[in-house]
């Protein structure tokens, strides 16, 4: 039985991940948020899912979830504090495989018009960016997710790999789309080992996400 543990587990994408993942016969989730026992009740019952209260900010608590965990799911990227606590964690308790929700930019990848009203949206990306190299400076075996605009659209599911390095020019992505990558790399951990991928949606070089 494959352990993972989502951290953020009330998250917009971890509502559809967790559906993908329950798909999956050989898996055990831990559901972990800070309100996860009155918040997932629909999964309170499944002999295949815990679900945990708890803080990332607080090293006890995530030291309980980590506890003999496979894989971890961390919703999103963008906190120093959080990221260092995760890292700090997983080193402790043996856990080595990381996939983290990012967002795009951290690199200054995202080229051409569409670059430029990001970085008009975004404004700052120095915190965010301190947070990205707490990840990827950690050691662990992270897939680290640089996600397009997201939007929730059930009849958009595709996306493309967009390698670091290359430029990011694709606008956005459904968070389902998101959601079936991530249990993909859950039932093979071997892809996109020790790297950094960006996400999109095929076919979506505009000069911003069509919902704005």
């Amino acid at each position: 039985m494959k352990r993972i543990v989502l951290l953020g587990a009330t998250s917009n994408i971890s509502k559809f991940l967790i559906p993908e993942l329950l798909k999956q016969s050989d898996v055990h989730l831990t559901l972990f948020a800070r309100h996860a026992t009155s918040r997932l009740t629909s999964y309170a019952n499944k002999a295949n899912v815990s679900l945990v209260d708890g803080n990332w900010n607080h090293l006890a608590d995530l030291k309980d979830a980590l506890i003999g965990e496979d894989i971890v799911y961390l919703a999103t990227g963008h906190f120093i504090t959080a990221n260092q606590n995760v890292v700090q964690v997983m080193k402790a308790t043996g856990v080595e495989r990381l996939i983290v929700a990012g967002g795009l930019g951290i690199y200054d990848e995202v080229t051409g018009e569409f670059g430029r009203w990001n970085a008009r949206m975004m404004g700052d990306y120095t915190e965010i960016k301190r947070a990205a190299k707490v990840i990827n400076d950690s050691g662990l075996n992270t897939t680290f997710l640089r996600m397009a605009w997201l939007y929730d659209d059930a009849h958009h599911t595709d996306y493309k790999i967009i390698p670091q390095g290359a430029d990011f020019k694709d606008t956005q992505v459904t968070r389902q789309a998101v959601a079936k990558l991530i249990a993909n790399i859950i039932q093979h951990p071997d892809l996109y080992q020790r790297t950094s991928i960006g996400v999109a949606e095929p076919n979506t070089a505009w000069s911003k996400p069509s919902f704005y």
